[in-house]
């Protein structure tokens, strides 16, 4: 096994603004890992609020990039396990190398991962586009600009039900919601029965991350389904979130990897739990381990690749919000610039 590595940080098409802030480019880390001449690609993006920049993800693969390459590969969930000891404080690092570990293994079985996983690519629900935390107008104009089947509205501000009032006089597309933790339990109970008046599907995320109680109170009391984010992090928040919130959504960086995500999704069924696997901004190499996913999922959201004004893979498009995977095996995706990789 031999790995290698790549940063990169990704221009948005517009500043990307939610509850915790704006940025207006997204540094994400790619690795690549190969074995007897076969090549795999993974990605994770950095999210400033969770403490992991790219420097400590490079600095820490470099650390012990040996062991990383030392692994006898013969299947990725081995592997997860052996690199989820060997990195245990940094998920996002071992999710850029799990999903190269699955590119890897798909391609070694000459398969995309969806027919390895012997799921069906149609039957895939459609994927959200996001609308940013902006101006009235400017919330307005970019959902004018991107005609699509289901919005998801970031919301956190004093002006939240304005602002679903207004986008909603222009489509009758499916609102979905995200508070990014930004509400308190008192206004959430307020804004929800307005958000259901007004067409919107579910909210994710209403309150802290660690306001249980809060909670509690708003799974009995909410008109609307409520969907874990910041509560969700990982395969052991899984069975926290039952009877707190009506489904999950799992991040593939924050949980590290298509491997753990797997059985998230799997737990989260025997708890009657609706599922999503959500967008942390990656280009298309993350979001294609998204598509292969969205077969076993109630909602996706993979925006991505049509938020960032530059990508760095081609192998999925769009069509008005349906997923159209590549049939090439793995992820099914095709680095535009490998020149660099170090």
């Amino acid at each position: 096994m031999k790995v290698a590595y790549k940063t990169f940080n990704l221009p948005f098409r517009y500043p990307f603004t939610i509850s915790k802030g704006t940025k207006t480019h997204q540094p994400s880390l790619v690795v690549q890992l190969e074995f007897r001449g076969v090549v795999g690609y993974g990605e994770a993006p950095a999210i400033t609020y969770y403490n992991i920049p790219v420097e400590k993800m490079v600095a820490d693969l470099e650390q012990k990039k040996l062991f990383v390459e030392k692994f006898a590969f013969t299947d990725p969930e081995r592997y997860w396990h052996y690199l989820h000891h060997l990195y245990p404080q940094n998920n996002f690092l071992v999710c850029a190398l799990d999903m190269a570990a699955w590119d890897l293994y798909g391609k070694i079985r000459q398969q995309p991962l969806y027919k390895l996983w012997n799921t069906d690519i149609e039957k895939a629900p459609a994927t959200d586009y996001t609308i940013g935390i902006d101006t009235i107008e400017k919330m307005v104009a970019k959902m004018q600009e991107k005609p699509w089947p289901i919005y998801k509205i970031k919301l956190g501000t004093d002006q939240d039900l304005e602002i679903v009032t207004a986008l909603r006089k222009h489509t009758n597309a499916i609102f979905r919601v995200d508070a990014n933790a930004a509400w308190t339990a008192g206004e959430a109970l307020e804004k929800l029965p307005v958000l259901r008046d007004l067409g919107v599907e579910f909210v994710e995320q209403p309150l802290a991350k660690d306001d249980w109680e809060g909670m509690k109170r708003l799974y009995h009391e909410s008109p609307l389904p409520l969907i874990a984010d910041e509560s969700c992090v990982t395969e052991a928040d899984v069975k926290k979130c039952h009877g707190y919130f009506h489904g999950i959504n799992i991040k593939l960086t924050k949980c590290s990897g298509i491997t753990p995500a797997r059985r998230m999704i799997a737990e989260a069924r025997s708890l009657n739990l609706q599922v999503m696997v959500g967008s942390m901004n990656e280009s298309t190499i993350g979001s294609a381990a998204i598509a292969h996913l969205s077969p076993l999922l109630d909602y996706v959201d993979m925006d991505g690749p049509l938020l960032l004004a530059e990508d760095i893979a081609t192998g999925i498009q769009f069509n008005h919000g349906k997923i159209i995977c590549s049939d090439k095996p793995g992820l099914g995706v095709e680095v535009t610039d490998k020149s660099a990789f170090l």
